[in-house]
């Protein structure tokens, strides 16, 4: 089945590219209004970075019945990688401008070392590490963001899903894998600052006439297409014969294999491409952010994204963008003071304390008595048909069999 019929033969599909499309257009024309900040439309734009992260994530585990522990990792490491390019290149301009008065031209070689002083001085280094050996290049750091993690992720699926392990013994097996990661990115010696990470990722070289009004509209609208095309790719992916594949291997794996299906390499085909995306949503969430760090990469970002999805549901596309774009908003207004104090007299609520609480509390209730997540609440459209992407993995959801929620 091709895209444009799938965009065409789902109506879900066509409503999330165009609820997209509303909220892309209408923030610009807010933001040049000037009746929203460019710190809100940072946070739209992140938002619909985490949103693609969520969809991937319902790709593999709502769908696939992958439950990831580790896909935040693939996130920060797009991160790391456009930033390698936007510090070195931010850096030469800066070196380059202060030396130009000199007497005696820099050459390349003095130009390079006073660049790697100032990127690496912080962790008591003087040179540039292998691992920026491409850093000089947007395109081969462009390439590095596609082809890192989707070494990594198919590496470590080929390992694991050969050896048929699954359950809970693959969702510790990615939380090792991303505890790994961070823990060696905390390292001074790793080639990336430590635990100082990569900052001034906001600055985008060649674009210093522009403000952050402006780049902040620029990386929204990447945001929103990174989003629409990475939404029409997984609803193409889960439909058709394909998609029932996928969707049975979360629900009976034993039986498709014994059908005669390639499992194994179908699982790889997923982990690996929802790697790659999710490593796309970062590389356009921390220009935007501004920093990255090791702490972004920790196992605790890959439960909250898990969360997420959860709260949206699971195993529906447009759930798990709602859910990542609903968790996302009230973080920002809870943590960001938006959210008054509650005083009780004998204590004062601070919800910048209490936030992770409340969407512990929320995921549970969702666990408990919503499982269909925020997806869910669809379903009570009189009018709405059931249709193929609806077919959920919890009790109640769309099966073919049945027909019946």
């Amino acid at each position: 089945m091709r895209p444009r019929f799938v965009i065409a033969g789902n109506s879900s599909v066509l409503w999330a590219l165009l609820v997209l499309a509303l909220v892309t257009v209408g923030a610009t024309v807010l933001a040049e209004a000037g009746m929203i900040s460019t710190s809100f439309v940072k946070t739209l734009g992140k938002t619909l970075c985490l949103c693609l992260a969520a969809i991937a994530m319902d790709v593999v585990w709502g769908y696939c019945g992958i439950l990831s522990l580790g896909h935040m990792a693939f996130f920060g490491i797009g991160g790391y990688a456009i930033g390698q390019w936007l510090m070195t290149a931010r850096t030469t301009d800066i070196v380059t401008q202060n030396l130009a008065g000199q007497p005696l031209p820099p050459t390349p070689r003095e130009i390079e070392q006073a660049v790697a002083s100032q990127i690496f001085g912080v962790v008591g280094a003087d040179d540039f590490p292998w691992i920026w050996a491409f850093s000089h290049s947007l395109a081969l750091q462009l390439l590095m963001v596609v082809l890192v993690p989707g070494v990594l992720a198919g590496l470590f699926g080929w390992l694991a899903f050969r050896s048929r392990v699954t359950g809970v013994y693959l969702s510790i097996l990615t939380q090792g894998m991303t505890l790994a990661l961070s823990l060696w990115l905390f390292q001074n010696d790793s080639g990336l600052r430590g635990n100082n990470g990569l900052s001034g990722l906001q600055n985008i070289p060649g674009l210093d006439q522009w403000g952050q009004d402006r780049i902040s509209l620029l990386f929204l609208w990447a945001s929103a297409g990174a989003l629409g095309a990475g939404y029409v790719l997984f609803a193409w992916l889960t439909s058709g014969r394909r998609g029932s594949a996928i969707r049975a291997i979360r629900d009976d794996e034993a039986r498709l294999r014994f059908l005669g299906h390639g499992v194994e390499g179908l699982k790889l085909l997923v982990f690996t491409l929802t790697a790659v995306v999710t490593a796309i949503a970062g590389a356009l969430y921390y220009p935007q952010a501004g920093i990255i760090n090791p702490g972004e990469v920790a196992p605790l970002a890959s439960i909250y994204l898990a969360v997420w999805v959860a709260i949206g549901g699971r195993g529906r596309l447009y759930g798990a963008a709602l859910g990542a774009a609903l968790v996302s908003l009230l973080s920002s207004w809870f943590t960001g003071g938006g959210a008054p104090d509650i005083p009780l007299g004998f204590y004062t609520i601070q919800w910048t304390d209490w936030w992770t609480v409340l969407l512990g509390l929320t995921f549970v209730a969702v666990t408990l008595w919503a499982p269909k997540g925020l997806g869910g609440l669809f379903d009570l459209v009189p009018s709405r048909k059931p249709r193929q992407g609806d077919w959920g993995p919890d009790d109640g959801a769309w099966r073919r069999e049945e027909g019946q929620p």
